[in-house]
Protein backbone atom coordinates (compact mmCIF):
# COMPACT_ATOMS: atom_id res chain seq x y z
CA UNK A 1 0.00 0.00 0.00
CA UNK A 2 1.41 3.37 -1.00
CA UNK A 3 0.40 5.01 2.28
CA UNK A 4 2.81 2.72 4.12
CA UNK A 5 5.67 4.85 2.79
CA UNK A 6 6.45 8.06 4.72
CA UNK A 7 7.37 10.03 1.57
CA UNK A 8 3.91 9.34 0.13
CA UNK A 9 2.21 10.51 3.32
CA UNK A 10 4.35 13.65 3.37
CA UNK A 11 3.51 14.41 -0.27
CA UNK A 12 -0.21 13.95 0.33
CA UNK A 13 -0.23 16.16 3.43
CA UNK A 14 1.68 19.00 1.79
CA UNK A 15 -0.19 18.66 -1.51
CA UNK A 16 -3.60 18.82 0.14
CA UNK A 17 -2.60 21.79 2.31
CA UNK A 18 -1.29 23.72 -0.70
CA UNK A 19 -4.42 22.90 -2.70
CA UNK A 20 -6.61 24.12 0.18
CA UNK A 21 -4.76 27.42 0.50
CA UNK A 22 -4.71 27.99 -3.26
CA UNK A 23 -8.44 27.48 -3.60
CA UNK A 24 -9.35 29.83 -0.74
CA UNK A 25 -7.48 32.80 -2.19
CA UNK A 26 -8.28 31.70 -5.75
CA UNK A 27 -11.94 32.61 -5.37
CA UNK A 28 -11.03 36.14 -4.32
CA UNK A 29 -8.49 36.59 -7.11
CA UNK A 30 -10.85 35.32 -9.80
CA UNK A 31 -13.70 37.56 -8.64
CA UNK A 32 -11.39 40.58 -8.49
CA UNK A 33 -10.13 39.75 -12.00
CA UNK A 34 -6.65 39.55 -10.56
CA UNK A 35 -5.94 35.87 -11.12
CA UNK A 36 -2.90 36.60 -13.30
CA UNK A 37 -1.00 37.73 -10.21
CA UNK A 38 -0.45 34.04 -9.44
CA UNK A 39 1.18 33.52 -12.81
CA UNK A 40 3.33 36.64 -12.43
CA UNK A 41 4.52 35.78 -8.94
CA UNK A 42 5.30 32.21 -9.96
CA UNK A 43 7.78 33.56 -12.50
CA UNK A 44 9.25 35.80 -9.83
CA UNK A 45 9.68 32.75 -7.62
CA UNK A 46 11.43 30.99 -10.51
CA UNK A 47 13.91 33.87 -10.82
CA UNK A 48 14.55 33.91 -7.08
CA UNK A 49 14.99 30.15 -7.03
CA UNK A 50 17.55 30.42 -9.84
CA UNK A 51 19.54 32.90 -7.76
CA UNK A 52 19.23 30.68 -4.67
CA UNK A 53 20.48 27.68 -6.67
CA UNK A 54 23.52 29.60 -7.91
CA UNK A 55 24.24 30.71 -4.34
CA UNK A 56 24.00 27.04 -3.23
CA UNK A 57 21.55 27.87 -0.45
CA UNK A 58 20.49 24.77 1.45
CA UNK A 59 17.11 26.34 2.28
CA UNK A 60 16.02 28.23 -0.84
CA UNK A 61 12.85 29.49 0.83
CA UNK A 62 14.99 31.91 2.87
CA UNK A 63 15.52 33.90 -0.35
CA UNK A 64 12.55 32.91 -2.50
CA UNK A 65 9.81 33.77 0.02
CA UNK A 66 10.84 37.36 0.86
CA UNK A 67 11.63 38.18 -2.78
CA UNK A 68 8.22 36.90 -3.93
CA UNK A 69 6.41 38.80 -1.16
CA UNK A 70 8.33 41.98 -2.02
CA UNK A 71 7.36 41.67 -5.70
CA UNK A 72 3.73 41.07 -4.73
CA UNK A 73 3.76 44.36 -2.85
CA UNK A 74 5.47 46.15 -5.75
CA UNK A 75 2.95 44.81 -8.27
CA UNK A 76 0.06 45.92 -6.11
CA UNK A 77 1.43 49.35 -5.23
CA UNK A 78 2.79 50.35 -8.63
CA UNK A 79 -0.20 48.89 -10.46
CA UNK A 80 -2.51 51.17 -8.47
CA UNK A 81 -0.47 54.36 -8.06
CA UNK A 82 1.17 54.89 -11.45
CA UNK A 83 0.20 55.01 -15.10
CA UNK A 84 1.22 51.38 -15.43
CA UNK A 85 -1.95 49.37 -14.85
CA UNK A 86 -2.06 46.17 -12.84
CA UNK A 87 -2.13 43.75 -15.76
CA UNK A 88 0.76 45.51 -17.50
CA UNK A 89 2.79 45.53 -14.29
CA UNK A 90 2.21 41.81 -13.81
CA UNK A 91 3.33 41.13 -17.39
CA UNK A 92 6.48 43.22 -16.95
CA UNK A 93 7.50 41.58 -13.69
CA UNK A 94 6.57 38.11 -14.92
CA UNK A 95 8.54 38.18 -18.16
CA UNK A 96 11.46 40.03 -16.59
CA UNK A 97 11.84 37.60 -13.70
CA UNK A 98 11.58 34.59 -16.01
CA UNK A 99 14.25 35.96 -18.35
CA UNK A 100 16.59 36.95 -15.51
CA UNK A 101 16.18 33.57 -13.81
CA UNK A 102 16.94 31.61 -16.97
CA UNK A 103 19.92 33.85 -17.78
CA UNK A 104 21.39 33.40 -14.32
CA UNK A 105 20.97 29.62 -14.49
CA UNK A 106 22.75 29.56 -17.87
CA UNK A 107 25.63 31.86 -16.95
CA UNK A 108 26.38 30.83 -13.36
CA UNK A 109 24.97 27.33 -12.88
CA UNK A 110 27.46 24.51 -12.33
CA UNK A 111 24.88 21.79 -12.87
CA UNK A 112 25.59 19.17 -15.52
CA UNK A 113 21.87 18.94 -16.34
CA UNK A 114 20.75 22.54 -16.84
CA UNK A 115 17.78 21.66 -19.06
CA UNK A 116 16.55 19.18 -16.47
CA UNK A 117 16.87 21.74 -13.68
CA UNK A 118 14.91 24.33 -15.66
CA UNK A 119 12.13 21.88 -16.56
CA UNK A 120 11.97 20.72 -12.97
CA UNK A 121 11.46 24.26 -11.71
CA UNK A 122 8.99 25.24 -14.41
CA UNK A 123 6.82 22.13 -14.51
CA UNK A 124 7.36 20.51 -11.13
CA UNK A 125 9.07 17.23 -10.41
CA UNK A 126 9.32 14.41 -7.96
CA UNK A 127 10.63 16.86 -5.33
CA UNK A 128 7.21 16.67 -3.66
CA UNK A 129 8.04 13.00 -3.09
CA UNK A 130 11.38 13.75 -1.43
CA UNK A 131 10.20 16.11 1.28
CA UNK A 132 11.85 15.93 4.69
CA UNK A 133 9.89 16.12 7.93
CA UNK A 134 11.20 19.67 8.51
CA UNK A 135 9.93 20.78 5.09
CA UNK A 136 6.56 19.19 5.82
CA UNK A 137 6.33 20.99 9.17
CA UNK A 138 7.30 24.32 7.57
CA UNK A 139 4.72 23.89 4.81
CA UNK A 140 2.09 22.91 7.38
CA UNK A 141 2.86 25.95 9.53
CA UNK A 142 2.66 28.36 6.58
CA UNK A 143 -0.55 26.70 5.35
CA UNK A 144 -2.18 26.97 8.76
CA UNK A 145 -1.18 30.63 8.82
CA UNK A 146 -2.79 31.23 5.41
CA UNK A 147 -6.03 29.51 6.41
CA UNK A 148 -6.09 31.40 9.74
CA UNK A 149 -5.67 34.75 7.96
CA UNK A 150 -8.50 33.90 5.56
CA UNK A 151 -10.86 32.82 8.36
CA UNK A 152 -10.06 35.74 10.67
CA UNK A 153 -10.40 38.38 7.96
CA UNK A 154 -13.13 36.60 5.99
CA UNK A 155 -15.66 39.45 6.24
CA UNK A 156 -13.11 42.09 5.20
CA UNK A 157 -11.85 39.98 2.29
CA UNK A 158 -15.46 39.45 1.23
CA UNK A 159 -16.07 43.20 1.33
CA UNK A 160 -13.05 44.24 -0.75
CA UNK A 161 -13.70 41.41 -3.19
CA UNK A 162 -17.23 42.44 -4.18
CA UNK A 163 -17.32 46.21 -3.73
CA UNK A 164 -14.03 47.86 -2.87
CA UNK A 165 -15.42 51.38 -3.16
CA UNK A 166 -18.24 50.63 -0.72
CA UNK A 167 -15.78 48.97 1.64
CA UNK A 168 -13.69 52.15 1.63
CA UNK A 169 -16.81 54.26 2.21
CA UNK A 170 -17.70 52.36 5.39
CA UNK A 171 -14.21 52.68 6.78
CA UNK A 172 -12.58 49.43 5.69
CA UNK A 173 -8.90 49.79 4.88
CA UNK A 174 -9.25 48.23 1.44
CA UNK A 175 -5.64 48.95 0.48
CA UNK A 176 -4.36 47.13 3.54
CA UNK A 177 -6.49 44.07 2.88
CA UNK A 178 -5.49 44.01 -0.79
CA UNK A 179 -1.89 44.06 0.41
CA UNK A 180 -2.64 41.21 2.81
CA UNK A 181 -4.16 39.18 -0.05
CA UNK A 182 -1.09 39.81 -2.21
CA UNK A 183 1.28 38.69 0.57
CA UNK A 184 -0.73 35.55 1.27
CA UNK A 185 -0.87 34.57 -2.41
CA UNK A 186 2.92 35.06 -2.56
CA UNK A 187 3.32 32.55 0.27
CA UNK A 188 1.04 30.11 -1.55
CA UNK A 189 3.04 30.47 -4.77
CA UNK A 190 6.28 29.61 -2.99
CA UNK A 191 4.69 26.60 -1.29
CA UNK A 192 3.28 25.34 -4.60
CA UNK A 193 6.58 25.50 -6.51
CA UNK A 194 7.60 21.99 -5.48
CA UNK A 195 4.14 20.64 -6.19
CA UNK A 196 3.31 21.77 -9.72
CA UNK A 197 6.17 24.02 -10.85
CA UNK A 198 6.07 27.73 -11.60
CA UNK A 199 4.23 27.50 -14.93
CA UNK A 200 1.31 25.45 -13.59
CA UNK A 201 0.63 27.21 -10.30
CA UNK A 202 -2.16 29.37 -11.73
CA UNK A 203 -4.16 26.21 -12.38
CA UNK A 204 -4.37 25.50 -8.64
CA UNK A 205 -5.65 29.02 -8.08
CA UNK A 206 -8.10 29.33 -10.98
CA UNK A 207 -9.68 25.94 -11.78
CA UNK A 208 -11.21 25.06 -8.36
CA UNK A 209 -12.78 28.53 -8.14
CA UNK A 210 -14.18 28.34 -11.68
CA UNK A 211 -15.50 24.82 -11.02
CA UNK A 212 -17.31 25.95 -7.88
CA UNK A 213 -18.80 28.95 -9.69
CA UNK A 214 -20.52 26.59 -12.15
CA UNK A 215 -22.58 25.14 -9.28
CA UNK A 216 -22.90 27.81 -6.58
CA UNK A 217 -23.83 31.48 -6.53
CA UNK A 218 -22.89 32.57 -3.00
CA UNK A 219 -19.35 33.56 -2.02
CA UNK A 220 -19.40 31.18 0.94
CA UNK A 221 -20.70 28.27 -1.13
CA UNK A 222 -18.14 28.84 -3.88
CA UNK A 223 -15.31 29.10 -1.35
CA UNK A 224 -16.23 25.91 0.52
CA UNK A 225 -16.80 23.84 -2.61
CA UNK A 226 -13.62 25.17 -4.25
CA UNK A 227 -11.65 24.08 -1.18
CA UNK A 228 -13.21 20.62 -1.21
CA UNK A 229 -12.74 19.98 -4.92
CA UNK A 230 -9.18 21.35 -4.86
CA UNK A 231 -8.15 19.04 -2.03
CA UNK A 232 -9.80 16.03 -3.67
CA UNK A 233 -8.12 16.75 -7.01
CA UNK A 234 -4.73 17.11 -5.32
CA UNK A 235 -5.17 13.78 -3.53
CA UNK A 236 -6.33 11.96 -6.66
CA UNK A 237 -3.59 13.56 -8.76
CA UNK A 238 -0.79 12.63 -6.37
CA UNK A 239 -1.95 9.04 -5.92
CA UNK A 240 -2.48 8.57 -9.66
CA UNK A 241 0.94 10.01 -10.51
CA UNK A 242 2.63 7.69 -8.02
CA UNK A 243 0.73 4.64 -9.31
CA UNK A 244 1.24 5.36 -13.02
CA UNK A 245 4.52 7.24 -12.93
CA UNK A 246 3.30 10.50 -14.49
CA UNK A 247 4.59 13.97 -13.43
CA UNK A 248 2.92 15.02 -10.20
CA UNK A 249 2.20 18.64 -11.12
CA UNK A 250 0.78 17.95 -14.55
CA UNK A 251 -1.37 15.12 -13.23
CA UNK A 252 -2.91 17.35 -10.55
CA UNK A 253 -3.65 20.05 -13.11
CA UNK A 254 -5.27 17.55 -15.50
CA UNK A 255 -7.40 16.32 -12.59
CA UNK A 256 -8.48 19.90 -11.88
CA UNK A 257 -9.38 20.37 -15.55
CA UNK A 258 -11.44 17.17 -15.53
CA UNK A 259 -13.27 18.36 -12.40
CA UNK A 260 -14.01 21.69 -14.10
CA UNK A 261 -15.48 19.94 -17.15
CA UNK A 262 -17.69 17.78 -14.91
CA UNK A 263 -18.89 20.80 -12.90
CA UNK A 264 -19.50 22.73 -16.10
CA UNK A 265 -21.65 19.93 -17.51
CA UNK A 266 -23.59 19.56 -14.26
CA UNK A 267 -24.21 23.31 -14.09
CA UNK A 268 -25.30 23.38 -17.73
CA UNK A 269 -27.69 20.47 -17.19
CA UNK A 270 -29.09 22.16 -14.09
CA UNK A 271 -29.85 25.39 -15.92
CA UNK A 272 -31.55 23.53 -18.75
CA UNK A 273 -33.62 21.52 -16.29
Amino acid sequence: MYLDYPFVRYAIIVGMLIALCSSLLGVTLVLKRFSFIGDGLSHVAFGAMAVASVMNLTNQMVLVLPVTIACAIIILRMGQSTKIRGDAMIAMVSVGALAIGYLIMNVFSTSSNLSGDVCTTLFGSTSILTLTINEVLLSAALSVGVVAVFVIFYNKIFAVTFDENFARAVGTRAGGYNLLIAIVIAVIIVLAMNLVGSLLISALVVFPALSAMRLFNSFKGVTIFAAIISVVCALVGILFSIAVGTPVGSTIVITDIAAFVICFMIGLAGRRG
